[in-house]
């Protein structure tokens, strides 16, 4: 591999674990700000049971987590080919 396309791989798996950090902050927020909000209102069922359960807020963790794991897989095979090459 030529010299920049490893520092291409590189950067794109800097990228991606920058947007996994990101989404899984977002999802934190998110969720805080849910859960903060409806337990101001008269009815917290929903609060303190967790029912119905809110499947955006463990998708948005997951897709994080899953960036964050492309990432480093792309940050170790940069290293992996620089270091070679």
């Amino acid at each position: 591999m030529s010299q920049g396309d490893v520092s291409a791989l590189l950067v794109i798996g800097g990228v991606f674990i920058l947007l996994g950090v990101a989404v899984i902050i977002w999802d934190w927020v998110e969720k805080k700000g849910y859960l903060s909000s409806i337990s101001h209102h008269l009815d917290i069922r929903e609060f303190l049971d967790g029912w119905p359960p809110r499947p955006q807020f463990g998708a948005l963790k997951i897709g994080g987590w899953i960036a964050i794991t492309l990432g480093v897989a792309m940050l170790i095979l940069g290293l992996v080919f620089r270091w070679r090459g």
